[in-house]
C-alpha cells in the first residue's frame, strides 16, 4: 500500500510559502506574541466583522509559519492587523506584487470602453532618469538610443496630476468612435471637476472638449452637445460611427472631461470590415 503525503511538493512555490511563513513568525516573535495571543486577537476581529473566517486558530497559525500553508485572505487580514504590517507587503512575501497589477491587466484586451479602477500609486512605469546631455529635444530622434539610464517611478510621481480630480479610463479595442484623435486601446486621463458640457467656445476639433460618460450599458467617449435635456454624443467624422442621443441626466452621466491621452503607436488592431 502506498500512502500519499499531505506535504506539498518541493519547488519554488513551496519555498516562497515557507519563507513567507517564517517572516510572519519573526514578526510575531519580535512582538513577543504567543499563538494564544494571536488566536484571541483574531477572534475579536472576527466578532467585530461577524465572520469566523477571520479567526486564526492555533493549529492553522503553526501550519502557516512552519509548513508553508497559505492563509486565506481573511486570516491574512487578521495577521496584518495584529502585527501592524501592510497587507501589500505581506502579499509580496508570497510573490504577489500589487504594483504589477496594472501591467498584468494589460494582458486582457477589452473591446468595450471602461473606467480603470487602479489608483495611480498602484502602478509603476519605466521612465528615463537621465538623458544624453547632447540631446536636442527640438529635433526628432530615436529616444531609446539616447537614454543613459532608466528608472522606475510611480505613476503619481510621473504625471504630476491633481489626483483628487483625476480619473482614468481605457478606450476599448473595439471603440473607434474618436479615431484618429483617440485610437482604440488608448489610456485617457479624466478630470472629473469638468463635468459641465460646453456647447461652444472652441475654434477647432482639437480644442473642442471630449467627455467621458457612463450610461446603463457602459461607457462612451466623445464630443457632446446638450440640447433640450438631451445629450448628443458625437463621434469623430473620420470614425464613420453614428451619433447617439440620451436623455440627460436620467440616462447618462458625465464622468468628466478627457484632458490627456496616452496611446500605443502601430499596435491598434485592424478594424472590422463591418465597423
Amino acid at each position: 500500500m502506498v500512502l500519499s503525503s499531505s506535504k506539498p511538493p518541493d519547488g519554488p512555490r513551496t519555498s516562497i510559502m515557507e519563507e513567507a511563513g517564517q517572516k510572519l513568525k519573526r514578526v510575531r516573535e519580535k512582538l513577543r506574541l504567543r499563538f494564544r495571543d494571536v488566536e484571541e486577537a483574531s477572534a475579536r476581529i472576527a466578532a467585530r466583522h461577524n465572520n469566523d473566517e477571520f479567526v486564526v486558530a492555533l493549529s492553522r497559525l503553526a501550519d502557516i509559519e512552519n509548513k508553508g500553508t497559505m492563509p486565506s485572505v481573511y486570516r491574512l487580514y487578521s495577521l496584518c492587523a495584529i502585527y501592524r504590517i501592510e497587507l501589500s507587503e505581506v502579499l509580496s512575501w508570497y510573490g504577489i506584487s500589487l504594483p504589477g497589477l496594472p501591467g498584468d491587466a494589460d494582458l486582457m484586451q477589452h473591446s468595450r470602453t471602461h473606467m480603470i479602477g487602479f489608483k495611480p500609486e498602484d502602478g509603476e512605469v519605466q521612465v528615463p532618469v537621465s538623458l544624453d546631455p547632447g540631446l536636442d529635444l527640438s529635433r526628432t530622434g530615436f529616444l531609446s538610443r539616447l537614454i543613459e539610464k532608466w528608472g522606475t517611478l510611480p505613476l503619481m510621481l510621473l504625471n504630476k496630476l491633481d489626483l483628487k480630480n483625476q480619473r482614468y479610463g481605457l478606450i476599448g479595442t473595439g471603440d473607434w468612435s474618436m479615431f484618429p484623435i483617440i485610437p482604440p486601446g488608448s489610456l485617457v486621463v479624466i478630470d472629473d471637476s469638468r463635468r459641465r458640457i460646453m456647447n461652444s467656445g472652441w475654434s477647432n476639433e482639437f480644442d473642442r472638449p471630449i467627455y467621458f460618460l457612463e450610461h446603463k450599458e457602459g461607457y462612451v467617449c466623445g464630443w457632446c452637445t446638450l440640447r433640450d435635456e438631451k445629450v448628443i454624443v458625437q463621434p469623430h467624422p473620420a470614425s464613420f460611427c453614428d451619433a447617439e442621443s440620451y436623455n440627460y441626466p436620467s440616462e447618462i452621466e458625465v464622468i468628466g472631461q478627457v484632458t490627456q491621452v496616452a496611446m500605443t503607436l502601430g499596435q491598434t488592431r485592424p478594424r472590422a470590415q463591418n465597423a
